[in-house]
C-alpha cells in the first residue's frame, strides 16, 4: 500500500515517465486525474491488473498501427479517424475547462514590464524625451500630418491631383513594419527575419502569398544586411519604429495605389524619397509643432500624470533632465501646459534640439544656451545649470560636465533606435521605452475572444505534432483539416489587434522584429510615464522567467505535445 508521501511522489514519477498510459488511450483526460485520486492503489487487486491490460492492450495496438503489421484476427480494427477526433474533442473540452473564470481582464494597462532587472532604488537621476515621452498626442495630428505631406506632395512635388482623393486611414499601418523601397511593399518582418504572410501589402491591397515568395526567390526570408542596419534603415529595407511614422506609412500606401489602380508607371524608389520629404517638410517647416501650440488641449493627453510623475521623482530627491530633439519655444509651451509655468524647475539639465540619434554616439557638436527669449548664444560651455537651456551637445560632454554614469541613470523614449540603443548598449544607461500601443493591445488580450481564441490555438498545435505520425489517408486528412482550423485561429487572434498586420508584438508564434528590438534596447517599457505612479521608487522590477522551448511551462501545446505529463492534470484542477 502507498502509505507515504514519498511513496506517492515515486508513484507519480512512476506515471510521469509513461506519458502513453495517458495520452494514447481512450479515456477521456478529465477521468484519469479523478480515478487516481478516487483510487489511491491503483496497483492492488483488480483495478491494476484492469489498468494494465487496457494500457497493455491499446499500446500494442498503437505500435502495429506505427509499424503497418497486420493485426491478428482477435485484435479490434483501430479507427484512425474516429480516433483523432476523439482527441480533438477531448482536447476541446479540457480547454474550456482549464481557462478559470476571470481569466480575462488579468492585464492591467497601467503595468510596467521588466526585460532587465532593475531596482529604482539603486536609480539617482531620470531623464526623459519629450515628444511621445512627456507628451502624448492624440491620433488627430497624424491626420494632420498626413493631410499636409498630402498637399506637399501635389503642390510642391507635382503629383497628379488624384491623390488627394485618398483620406488617412487610422488604422492602416501599425508601427514596427518594414518597407521595401524597391518594390514599394509594407510588410511585417519577424525576430528571424521572415516576412508574416498575409502582411505584405502593396498600395492598400495585400500582395497575395505566392506572388511574395516569387519576389523573394522562393523564400519568405529577407537577409540581415537587407532588414536593417543598427538604426533600422538597411540599403534596400526602412522599418519605421517611431508613432510620428503612422502618417507616413499610410501615404506611402496611398500613393503607391493611386498609381497602380490608374495604370501608371512610376519608381518606387523615387516615390519613397518623396513621401518621405514631404514627411519631413512637415516637420522642418514647423507645421506640426503651430498645430499642437495652436490648440494644446486637442492634441496633447494626460498633462496631470506627466506633472504627478515630475513632481514625485522630484520630492524624492531624483535629478530630472530633458533631452530632445524638439525646439525650445515648442516644448517649454507644451510644459506650461501640462507642468505649470516653473515646469523648469523639476529638471537639473534641459537640451533642446538634441539631433538624437547622432546626440548619442559620439558627434562632436558643442553645446550652446539659450538665453530666456531662445536666442543663442556664443559663450563657452563649462557647466550645464538648472534653470539654463541648452541646444544640440553631444553625450561625451554630458557625461563629463555632469558625472551622471552607468545603471544609476534612467532614460526614457518611445524611438528604439534614436532613444535608447546607444544608451544601453554603448554606455551601459537603464532604459525604458515609451509603448502607447500596449494600452489598446492588453484590451485586447483581455477580451474572452482572444483568450478562448489563443488557449486552442496552442492546444490544436499540440495535437497537430502530436498525432502527426498517422499517416494513413483518413488521418492525413484530419491533419490537414486540423491545419486549415489552425489558420484560421490565427487570422482571428491577428485581426483582433489590426486587420492587416496584427499585433506590434507578435507574428503568430514568433515575436516581431519590432518586439526583438524592444527587448534588446530596454531595460523596461511601458504604456506611458504614468505607469511609475503605481509603484514606490525602491521597487525592483524582476523579468519574467520565460521558458525556453526545452523549458516546461504550463501551456496548452506544451500539455499536448507529451513535454508535460498529463498527471500535471490533477494539480492543475485545483486552479479552476
Amino acid at each position: 500500500r502507498l502509505q507515504t508521501p514519498r511513496q506517492v511522489r515515486l508513484l507519480r514519477w512512476e506515471i510521469r515517465r509513461r506519458p502513453a498510459d495517458y495520452h494514447e488511450t481512450s479515456r477521456s483526460v478529465h477521468r484519469a486525474p479523478a480515478n487516481v485520486a478516487a483510487n489511491p492503489n491503483p496497483h492492488s487487486g483488480a483495478a491494476a491488473g484492469h489498468r494494465h491490460h487496457v494500457v497493455g492492450k491499446l499500446r500494442g495496438e498503437e505500435a502495429l498501427a506505427k509499424s503497418g503489421r497486420a493485426f491478428s484476427s482477435t485484435a479490434p480494427q483501430i479507427d484512425h479517424k474516429t480516433y483523432l477526433w476523439a482527441r480533438y474533442n477531448e482536447m476541446k473540452r479540457l480547454v474550456h475547462d482549464l481557462i478559470p473564470p476571470g481569466v480575462c481582464n488579468l492585464l492591467n494597462p497601467s503595468t510596467i514590464y521588466a526585460n532587465n532587472e532593475v531596482n529604482l532604488d539603486e536609480v539617482d537621476i531620470y531623464g526623459f524625451d519629450y515628444d511621445y515621452t512627456l507628451a502624448l498626442y492624440s491620433n488627430s495630428l497624424n491626420e494632420m500630418i498626413y493631410n499636409k505631406a498630402r498637399q506637399f506632395l501635389v503642390e510642391h512635388y507635382k503629383y497628379p491631383q488624384g491623390i488627394s482623393k485618398y483620406n488617412y486611414i487610422p488604422n492602416f499601418a501599425a508601427r514596427g513594419l518594414h518597407y521595401d523601397i524597391q518594390k514599394g511593399l509594407l510588410m511585417k518582418i519577424d525576430a528571424f527575419h521572415y516576412i508574416q504572410m498575409g502582411t505584405v501589402y502593396r498600395g492598400l491591397k495585400p500582395v497575395p502569398d505566392e506572388e511574395v515568395m516569387q519576389l523573394y526567390r522562393g523564400s519568405n526570408h529577407v537577409p540581415l544586411h537587407q532588414v536593417s542596419g543598427f538604426y533600422g534603415k538597411g540599403p534596400k529595407m526602412k522599418q519605421f519604429m517611431d508613432v510620428f511614422s503612422l502618417p507616413e506609412m499610410t501615404l506611402l500606401a496611398a500613393a503607391n495605389d493611386y498609381f497602380i489602380s490608374n495604370d501608371i508607371e512610376y519608381d518606387p524608389v523615387h516615390l519613397y524619397k518623396d513621401v518621405s520629404d514631404a514627411i519631413a517638410m512637415v516637420h522642418i517647416k514647423g507645421y506640426m509643432y503651430k498645430w499642437i501650440m495652436q490648440d494644446l488641449e486637442k492634441y496633447i493627453l494626460r498633462g496631470d500624470e506627466t506633472y504627478a510623475v515630475l513632481h514625485r521623482l522630484a520630492s524624492h530627491g531624483k535629478k530630472l533632465f530633458l533631452i530632445t530633439n524638439s525646439p525650445f519655444s515648442f516644448v517649454d509651451k507644451g510644459m506650461k501646459y501640462m507642468v505649470g509655468k516653473d515646469w523648469r524647475d523639476f529638471f537639473d539639465v534641459v537640451i533642446v534640439q538634441a539631433d538624437k540619434p547622432h546626440f548619442f554616439n559620439d558627434c562632436v557638436k558643442p553645446f550652446r544656451r539659450l538665453d530666456s527669449n531662445g536666442d543663442l548664444q556664443w559663450d563657452k560651455i563649462k557647466s550645464l545649470d538648472k534653470g539654463q537651456i541648452y541646444k544640440q551637445g553631444n553625450l561625451v560632454d554630458f557625461l563629463k560636465l555632469t558625472g551622471w554614469r552607468g545603471s544609476k541613470v534612467l532614460y526614457f523614449g518611445d524611438h528604439l533606435y534614436s532613444d535608447l540603443a546607444d544608451l544601453m548598449l554603448r554606455h551601459g544607461w537603464r532604459t525604458g521605452a515609451i509603448v502607447p500601443e500596449l494600452e489598446v493591445e492588453t484590451k485586447v488580450v483581455n477580451t474572452e475572444q482572444y483568450a478562448q481564441s489563443l488557449t486552442w490555438l496552442q492546444a490544436l498545435t499540440g495535437l497537430l505534432e502530436r498525432m502527426q505520425m498517422y499517416r494513413d489517408a483518413e488521418s492525413k486528412k484530419v491533419l490537414q483539416d486540423w491545419l486549415k482550423e489552425r489558420e484560421e485561429l490565427r487570422a482571428v487572434t491577428k485581426n483582433l489587434f489590426n486587420p492587416q498586420f496584427g499585433s506590434i508584438f507578435r507574428t503568430c508564434h514568433n515575436p516581431t522584429y519590432f518586439s526583438r528590438r524592444l527587448c534588446r534596447f530596454s531595460d523596461l517599457y511601458m504604456a506611458s510615464i504614468s505607469c511609475l505612479l503605481n509603484y514606490d521608487l525602491s521597487y525592483t522590477f524582476y523579468p519574467r522567467r520565460t521558458p525556453l522551448q526545452h523549458e516546461a511551462p504550463l501551456w496548452m501545446d506544451q500539455l499536448c505535445t507529451g513535454c508535460m505529463k498529463t498527471p500535471f492534470l490533477e494539480e492543475m484542477a485545483h486552479i479552476r
